[in-house]
């Protein structure tokens, strides 16, 4: 880790920043540090882009004028948490005065005291979001890591500064923030953390749907959203995150014919679209494509299992979740469509295919038809190499109908 100033001035515009906070914090006596998110991916040799400062006087005061100094491009203030956030060629700084946060017992808004570095690391959630680094020019690239943050990320582990039970009834959100960072850096979560999450579960009342849904979206936008997902349910989380899906997992056998366990299927969707698109939207849909099959499911002596009208019943479930969710109507819509014509693409493959049933299904989906074709492929969830191979020709060749309609409807 003797190289820290090496990974500091790796990137220019970040190296410019960094030192002209730190004069900043140097002219104001102000002791000025690098902390969390930014120092965790710069040791795990990632990407680091969004950039915290904590300082240890008035923040938003720093935020201000360092703001002048770059010249930035936005500015927000937060007075009453201290904190400011500017914006400078593409990247996000945001700029914290040192301080402790506790929620009260029935709180949505947290306590915050304005304090020093070490009270600052220990209220954050994890070690490995504890290592703090100076950019003052006297003591530049020191590093401050007095939870062992450093040893945690080696060992891929999650660790709460503090005891478990205090930083989740402190802050529950910091327990979708645990499952959240196990699918984005693929660490585990501690052993005595992951009981304090579920004898905490409750406490997750108390934060704003915004917040709780803005974790959802993030854990949507790792490579692996599933990881997070298991472990929700493992720690019946996903209670409190999204209830619908509590009905999905299981398999029912009657007569000898099972299904698909419905919440093990649409993860394995979530996860392919994920590899087949960072399109946070496109991975959204593939969680709720098959969100009502738990309440149509039929059984048919002759047909076995059956799910008639989940895309339909699907649709209007939405409308629902995304009034709680708070999802923004643009989103809603998108959902909603995508939940709808899932199955279109799929019933065209399988009989001959007409220049208007392909328009029809192109004047629904609209601009979403590509969105539409990548789900559908991230709805191949079978373990039969033959069955992919003939799927991924039959949408294949809907694709190419696709195309030549627009093609013939243009001429």
């Amino acid at each position: 880790m003797s190289s820290i100033k090496n990974l500091l001035n790796q990137n220019k515009n970040h190296k410019r920043i960094f030192k002209l906070a730190g004069q900043l914090g140097h002219s104001l006596g102000c002791k000025t540090f690098l902390v969390g998110g930014y120092i965790r991916d710069l040791l795990m040799n990632k990407t680091a882009n969004d950039i915290d400062i904590v300082v240890e006087k008035n923040g938003v005061s720093f935020a201000k004028k360092l703001s002048k100094i770059l010249e930035s491009d936005g500015f927000v203030a937060f007075e009453k948490f201290g904190t400011a956030q500017l914006s400078f060629k593409n990247l996000k700084i945001e700029v914290s005065t040192a301080r402790s946060e506790t929620y009260l017992k029935n709180s949505r808004k947290p306590l915050v005291v304005f304090s020093d570095i070490n009270d600052d690391l220990s209220r954050r959630d994890f070690t490995v979001n504890t290592i703090a680094v100076s950019i003052l020019p006297e003591s530049y690239g020191k590093i401050s890591d007095p939870f062992n943050g450093i040893k945690d990320i080696k060992d891929k582990k999650l660790i709460t500064p503090l005891d478990p039970d205090k930083t989740y009834k402190d802050d529950p959100l910091r327990m979708l923030r645990a499952v959240r960072f196990a699918a984005q850096l693929n660490f585990e979560i501690d052993i005595k953390s992951f009981e304090n999450i579920k004898i905490n579960r409750e406490r997750l009342k108390i934060i704003s749907q915004e917040r709780i849904t803005e974790e959802l979206v993030k854990l949507l936008s790792t490579d692996k959203p599933s990881i997070g997902f298991y472990l929700m349910q493992k720690s019946k989380l996903l209670e409190y995150v999204f209830p619908e899906m509590l009905d999905m997992p299981g398999v029912e056998i009657i007569n000898g014919m099972g299904h698909k366990d419905v919440f093990i299927h649409t993860l394995q969707v979530v996860d392919n679209a994920a590899m087949l698109t960072n399109k946070m939207e496109i991975r959204f849909a593939a969680l709720v494509h098959d969100i009502a099959k738990p309440i149509t499911k039929r059984f048919n002596n002759i047909k076995g299992w059956t799910y008639h009208g989940h895309e339909e019943v699907g649709k209007r479930m939405i409308s629902y979740i995304a009034k709680r969710m708070k999802l923004p109507k643009k989103l809603k819509n998108y959902l909603q469509i995508l939940t709808k014509l899932h199955l279109r693409p799929i019933a065209l493959a399988k009989k001959e295919i007409t220049d208007s049933a392909v328009r029809r299904l192109i004047l629904e989906a609209g601009d979403l038809i590509d969105d539409l074709m990548i789900l559908c492929r991230a709805d191949i969830t079978t373990k039969n190499p033959s069955k992919v191979k003939k799927y991924i020709k039959n949408f294949d060749i809907v694709e190419e109908l696709i195309k030549n309609v627009k093609l013939k409807d243009e001429m």
